[in-house]
């Protein structure tokens, strides 16, 4: 019973693992390369290579110290590198405006 349980936690933490390697490689695909340049990170080739064989491993070769591995990375892409490249490409999900700003223009206290 507590093996079967242990089996099923573990299950689920290679399926994260997992879909945390594939979202940071979908990011990584579609980011732009001139954007790795300008916020000084290493080339895009460098990080879909290595979130590449993140996936592939999870896939294929289920090693516990090869998928730690490639979670490191992905959480060093997912932390570092994408928020620098959307603040190089201007992505944020905000349109310009202050934090201040409602939905019909900007909020300025009663003034």
């Amino acid at each position: 019973m507590l093996l079967e349980a242990f089996g099923s936690v573990l299950q689920l933490l290679y399926l994260a693992m997992l879909v945390l390697a594939v979202v940071a490689f979908v990011f990584a695909v579609t980011a732009r390369e001139d954007a790795y340049r300008a916020a000084d990170k290493q080339k895009k080739s460098f990080w879909l290579i290595i979130l590449g064989i993140t996936v592939f491993v999870n896939l294929v070769i289920p090693i516990l110290f090869l998928q730690i591995a490639g979670v490191i990375a992905s959480i060093v892409f997912m932390v570092d590198v994408r928020p620098a490249i959307k603040a190089v490409t201007g992505g944020g999900g905000r349109r310009g405006g202050s934090s201040s700003d409602g939905p019909y223009g900007p909020y300025n206290g009663g003034r």
